[in-house]
Parts: C-alpha cells; sequence; structure tokens
C-alpha cells in the first residue's frame, strides 16, 4: 500500500504536510510518497528518514486555489495533483491526499479517475466525531453545491457503504437534514428527496434531521447537497476555533489552576468538547463515488490534520471502499 500525499498544496505545505506524513506513515506502518518540489522536500525528509517509509516524487508546479481548476490541470500536467491522481489510475498508489486547491482535485479526480458507472456525482464524506463514542458521516462536505433529489438518494448509499465499513455500524441510520422534522417540511429538493429515501431499498432512512440535532448521535449518515453540508462543517469548524480561543486552551492548552470541583469537571467537558470540533480533528473527507481513493484535507491542515487524512487513506484503502460502492449501488 502507498499513499500518495501533494506536498505542495495547502497553506502549511510543504514543512507541516511532511511532519504528518512522516508520523502517519511511522504509526500506520504505510509508506507514503510525498509529491512536490524534489530539493526542498529532500531536505525536509531528513529529519525522519530513519523512522518512517518516505519516498519523493518530484512535482515542480503547484497549483493555487486562486487558479480555474480545469485550465490549471491543463497548463501544469506536472503539479502534484495531476502527477498523484495519474500514480492513482495507473494503480500505482492506493490513494491519493491533498491539501491543495480542492477545485483542483474535484476536476483531476473526475476527468482522470472516472465514476463509478451507477454514481450520478462523487461527494464529499466526512466523519464528525464531536462526540468520539459516536461519530457520524456528513455527506455532501462540499463537492456538489447544486444537486437533484436522485444525488441526494446515492448520497445517502454511498454514506451508509461507508459507514458500514469505516465505522463499523451494521445498518446506519440515515437521516436528511431540513429545517424541520416533518415530511413535507422544507425546499422542493429536500421534500423530493425525501420521497425517493422513504422508498429506497438498502437504506435505513429516519426521517428529517434539523440542524440543532445533528450532534445529539440520533443519526449515523447526514444526508445534505454540498452547498449545506460545507456551510455545517464550516459553521462547526468555526465554533472550535472561536470558543476555543476564548477558553484559551489554543495558546496554553493549560485548565486554569483555580477551577475546583464540579467547575473543574464542566470546564475540562467544554474543552475536550471543543477541540472535538476543531478542523483539525476532521482529518479530510473521503471522496465518494470515484474509481479510486482520494482524500480531501482542509486547506488549513497541520501535521495532525495531515496526519488524520493519511490514516483515512489508509482505512479506505483497506476496507477497499471502492469496490464496497460497485457492489451495493447498482
Amino acid at each position: 500500500m502507498l499513499i500518495a500525499v501533494d506536498a505542495s498544496g495547502g497553506d502549511y505545505a510543504p514543512h507541516e504536510i511532511v511532519k504528518g506524513a512522516a508520523k502517519a506513515a511511522y504509526e500506520y506502518d504505510a509508506p507514503v510518497a510525498l509529491l512536490g518540489r524534489k530539493g526542498t522536500l529532500e531536505k525536509l525528509v531528513r529529519r525522519y528518514e530513519k523512522k518512517a517509509n518516505l519516498s519523493i516524487i518530484n512535482a515542480r508546479q503547484t497549483i493555487s486555489s486562486s487558479e480555474h481548476p480545469v485550465q490549471a490541470l491543463k497548463s501544469k500536467p506536472n503539479s502534484a495533483i495531476v502527477i498523484g491522481m495519474g500514480m492513482l489510475r495507473e494503480e500505482k498508489a492506493s490513494a491519493f491526499v491533498s491539501a491543495g486547491s480542492t477545485g483542483a482535485v474535484l476536476a483531476a479526480a473526475f476527468t482522470m479517475l472516472g465514476r463509478i458507472p451507477t454514481i450520478h456525482r462523487p461527494a464529499l464524506a466526512t466523519v464528525i466525531a464531536v462526540n468520539p463514542e459516536k461519530p457520524f458521516v456528513l455527506i455532501d462536505a462540499g463537492a456538489n453545491a447544486d444537486c437533484l433529489p436522485a444525488y441526494l438518494a446515492q448520497f445517502a448509499q454511498m454514506g451508509s457503504v461507508f459507514a458500514a465499513e469505516h465505522l463499523g455500524i451494521p445498518e446506519p441510520r440515515v437521516a436528511l437534514l431540513n429545517n424541520g422534522t416533518e415530511e413535507l417540511k422544507g425546499n422542493r429538493l429536500a421534500r423530493e428527496s425525501h420521497q425517493l429515501l422513504n422508498n429506497m431499498p438498502g437504506v435505513n432512512f429516519t426521517g428529517n434531521i434539523e440542524p440543532q440535532e445533528i450532534l445529539n448521535s440520533v443519526a449515523d449518515v447526514v444526508v445534505t447537497d454540498g452547498f449545506t453540508g460545507n456551510i455545517v462543517l464550516k459553521t462547526l469548524e468555526g465554533f472550535g476555533e472561536s470558543f476555543g480561543k476564548e477558553l484559551g486552551w489554543q495558546q496554553s492548552h493549560q485548565i486554569p489552576r483555580e477551577l475546583q470541583g464540579s467547575a473543574l469537571v464542566n470546564y475540562a467537558r467544554v474543552m475536550f468538547l471543543t477541540r472535538r470540533a476543531d478542523y483539525k480533528e476532521f482529518g479530510g473527507a473521503c471522496l465518494l463515488g470515484l474509481d479510486g481513493n482520494v482524500v480531501v484535507a482542509h486547506g488549513r491542515s497541520k501535521a495532525k490534520a495531515i496526519k488524520g487524512a493519511i490514516h483515512l487513506a489508509v482505512r479506505a484503502s483497506e476496507l477497499d471502499v471502492v469496490n464496497s460502492i460497485k457492489a451495493n449501488i447498482r
């Protein structure tokens, strides 16, 4: 198993990417190929080469988030995204991880890997574990801003397969994100999607779920369009960051000494939940529905988040999620 990692994409590339990749390669015993400028990466890898199985593949060009994704892919064939996706297509890598331009990653994956024949649209599935004992899958987390009911129905199917394989939940409870629990509530997309999910075999559909309920462990898979899903994800991230700064744990990581008894216990609980809502805990999102394992990491990912994204890539490869989707969605 070889995990190809874009070492040039993201706000903290390449230093934090290499650091996270080294930790992941060592802890998960998985060889990692770093794609980026060879000279720079060779200097960084020297710090870790005795402990981790790291290799380097030269990728001279970098695609920025400000560039038009399709045009950038055409004009920069020697970028990490194009080379990494090519490795995946040619089965030289088991998975590809990138914190670079999400648009470019999605475009490259779509054009170079192709959709699984039965899938209308690929979708980003991310595991949210604010409550680590009862994590859930959010799908779509940002791949499709505009959706049809048929797309959401397949997101539910793919999310169910992913939750069953990755989280070990035999019959995942699937809920549709809406502004009310009533069957006829919401916009046209929500109402028509509800009707499809109600009659879909193999999906344990429990009905609508309101946003305030998604962290209450009432669903294992939360289905929505990519526009809404991305807003939900970024809202959680913003809460984790902002509230964490108010608590002060991001700077000190220390519990105030003056707290005692129940105040100490409550502070510790809030601090723990705030940390779990931080984007670094999400690691990345699996791009489901394509003929290959692609993990999209947050653009601001540091070493911890990159390590988590690589772990997700390893898990997707080990569990053979792609073939599970092929077998279950026809």
